[in-house]
């Protein structure tokens, strides 16, 4: 995409008006031990999450990166009714960490976890240690986790998520995917037995994922947004070497902003650390995106280009040695833009041996050039000095 073309989409595609939103005044929160100073929402914004009839806050909690179980518990008291996590986050202690935070007002909340096994019997064998794990009978979406091609969406799978919601372990089903969007979210349309879509959604996509999103409504799909903030760099710190480059104020909240005016889009799961960022967070559901923000995007986009995968699909099989591109820039991202090293080395790690051997510095020149301006080959060095 050029400069020049860049600018046409920030203006255009920036300026979508909302939505398809409903204003609901906050109900008293719950006293909490948190010291949370909130000013957040005057008033929370709901939509219903597609054909499941589960009526969501357009700002849900993804748990990712949480350590911290009071900010959890918080988000909760305060009212927000969405909280994702998956089997395979932090080992599995975030699971065990959301169950005990949630477990007082779990018949209230919406609960998502998901698999990424490739069997039924392993999927099942997943959900049922999930259960365990977050203390629950039950929960009200599982996931097939990270796919990036239709033909990951098995029969096998199917049928796991089918035998799980017969015997009252799930109430939905659903799919997530970072890269790959383009395929997974017209399968999921196609096979007829997906409830909720999960989607990497941000400012920098382009345009191509809006008509699919809107595709998933008209079909009667919920929509949930992650990868909201464009590679996180919320947590940078002062002796991060990306601090001056990419620290700005106000910079992710307009990202937030700018995905919840989407039409399309129910509700959001952007990974919240601490009590400011609930905060933050929970204030952009009251806040309509303004012509600050499209410029806080515009210029945030130049900062982060060279480091953040738009999953444009465009380095796909691209690698003379067969490195799986975006998801290794996506790896780097991780330690980089969410401080989450540890994050970051589990996925590198699952890499076949022989990718997580190459080293592109012995490479005289990258093959890869990424349309969007990410600098490929410094990212993928960067992921192997930190994780090999």
């Amino acid at each position: 995409m050029s400069d020049s073309s860049r600018r046409s989409f920030l203006t255009a595609g920036l300026a979508l008006p909302v939505a398809g939103m409903a204003a609901v005044s906050r109900p008293e929160a719950p006293a909490s031990p948190s010291t949370l100073p909130v000013a957040a929402a005057k008033e929370f914004k709901y939509k219903v999450l597609g054909r499941t009839g589960l009526k969501v806050t357009t700002v849900g909690f993804g748990t990712m990166v949480t350590s911290d179980q009071s900010v959890i518990e918080k988000g909760a008291d305060l009212g927000i009714t969405y909280f994702d996590t998956a089997r395979g986050y932090q080992g599995g202690n975030c699971e065990r960490m959301v169950g005990a935070a949630l477990k007082a007002r779990r018949k209230d909340l919406v609960l998502s976890t998901k698999s990424n096994k490739e069997d039924k019997e392993g999927a099942l064998a997943d959900l049922e240690t999930s259960l365990k794990t977050l203390g629950t009978d039950h929960v009200d979406i599982w996931y097939l986790h990270g796919k990036s091609r239709a033909d990951q969406i098995t029969d096998g799978r199917l049928e796991a998520q089918e035998i799980a919601r017969k015997k009252g372990m799930i109430r939905f089903t659903g799919v997530s995917t970072h890269a790959g969007f383009e395929e997974i979210i017209p399968a999921a349309i196609k096979c007829g037995k997906m409830d909720v879509i999960l989607s990497q959604f941000n400012f920098t996509m382009g345009t191509e994922i809006d008509s699919l999103l809107a595709d998933a409504k008209k079909a009667g799909l919920g929509v949930v947004a992650m990868k909201v903030m464009a590679g996180g760099f919320r947590r940078i710190k002062p002796d991060s070497k990306y601090y001056g480059t990419l620290k700005k104020d106000g910079a992710m909240p307009a990202c937030l902003r700018w995905v919840l005016k989407s039409p399309s889009v129910d509700t959001t799961i952007p990974s919240i650390t601490d009590m400011d960022q609930l905060d933050e967070n929970m204030r952009c559901m009251s806040e309509p995106f303004s012509q600050k923000d499209e410029q806080l995007l515009a210029e945030h986009l130049e900062r982060i280009r060279p480091l953040y995968c738009r999953s444009c699909g465009q380095c796909q099989g691209a690698c003379p040695k067969g490195l799986p591109v975006a998801d290794m820039v996506r790896f780097a991202m991780y330690a980089d833009g969410y401080g989450q090293f540890s994050l970051g080395r589990e996925n590198f790690l699952t890499l076949p041996r022989e990718s997580q051997d190459v080293r592109c510095g012995d490479c005289a020149e990258c093959a890869v050039k990424c349309p969007n301006g990410v600098a490929v080959s410094s990212r993928l060095i960067r992921a192997q000095e930190l994780f090999a």
